[in-house]
């Protein structure tokens, strides 16, 4: 471990609407995390470039060759994040430029190659000198995620070191895959990413399976949600008349918090409003924490359970 005591941020912010925006948003937001004193900073599930809640909220999302979702779409290709490529470098000299540990969400786009075309919901670790530490692609979209991105796999499935700790992260309900989590318990994780659309859904289960997370890995936990209104959404498609009421509706509520090995708060949660959290982690009540429950250690059976990963998996792209 490189640090005992380490301070994070979760960045909540209104979706960006657009990746050229979203990168100067970024770069802004981060410098403002790293003048609270911020060495990890965290931004949410497809922050850039912003979360495509239309595929919940609007009609005839699901509509086969239908052409206002095919521009929609086409536009969410189009801002999508590639790695290696220029949004990703952006991201890169971000962190460089305030020396942080910067963890962010993208809907990444497969620019060549295997796969070509192809679109995932990522997540991207970088060190403070630019370092793209780690590349995590969600296992398996959510339901209605499968209409636009493909399945992941498990290279990016692990905790990697840094100057902020060892730093792992799962995408939205990923936290629901017990595979997924045992995998990161047993990477040894000190601090935990749980970045989401927004930590305030299904009757705020989010924030239950942020803070189960914390207690069973017995480490700190990041969750990082964002803020959208219904004024947002893509003017090609038609608001659902059940689910949206208004223009300034919230769809993403926020909800961020910084939790601890015990399931406490330590920042947050925050709703319906923007902000940039920021906690304390102090690495060695992880320790303490673990005497009574360590699920990669003395609470684990591997005389009676076996675990494993069959391995990264085939990866699409550079």
């Amino acid at each position: 471990m490189t640090a005992t005591r380490v301070r994070a941020a979760a960045v909540q912010a209104e979706q960006p609407g657009s990746l050229e925006a979203g990168l100067e948003a970024t770069r802004v937001l981060v410098r403002e995390a790293r003048k609270e004193g911020a060495e990890l900073v965290v931004f949410p599930e497809t922050w850039l470039p912003g979360y495509p809640a239309w595929i919940d909220y609007c009609r005839d999302a699901g509509l086969w060759d239908h052409a206002p979702v095919k521009a929609v779409y086409g536009r969410l290709a189009e801002d999508s994040v590639t790695v290696p490529g220029a949004a990703a470098e952006a991201l890169a000299e971000a962190a460089r430029e305030s020396g942080v540990t910067l963890v962010v969400g993208v809907s990444e786009r497969v620019e060549s190659g295997r796969g070509r075309g192809t679109l995932y919901n990522a997540l991207l670790t970088f060190g403070p000198d630019g370092a793209l530490l780690n590349h995590h692609r969600k296992l398996t979209p959510t339901y209605t995620e499968r209409l636009l991105w493909g399945g992941g796999d498990a290279s990016g499935l692990r905790a990697v070191d840094s100057p902020a700790g060892r730093v792992g992260g799962l995408i939205c309900w990923e936290h629901w895959n017990p595979l997924c989590r045992q995998a990161l318990h047993e990477s040894g994780e000190d601090v935990h990413v749980a970045v989401w659309s927004a930590v305030a859904g299904v009757n705020n289960m989010h924030q239950e399976a942020s803070r189960c997370y914390a207690f069973e890995a017995r480490c700190h936990v990041v969750a990082a949600g964002q803020l959208m209104r219904a004024s947002s959404l893509p003017p090609e498609l038609e608001p659902s008349a059940a689910k949206v009421t208004g223009p300034d509706q919230w769809l993403l509520r926020g909800g961020s918090a910084i939790i601890a090995p015990d399931g406490a708060y330590l920042a947050g949660p925050l709703y319906e409003e923007a902000g940039i959290l920021v906690a304390d982690l102090d690495y060695r009540r992880n320790r303490e924490e673990a005497m009574t429950l360590d699920v990669a250690g003395h609470y684990h059976r591997p005389d009676l359970f076996e675990f494993g990963l069959r391995g990264p998996g085939q990866r699409e792209g550079p």
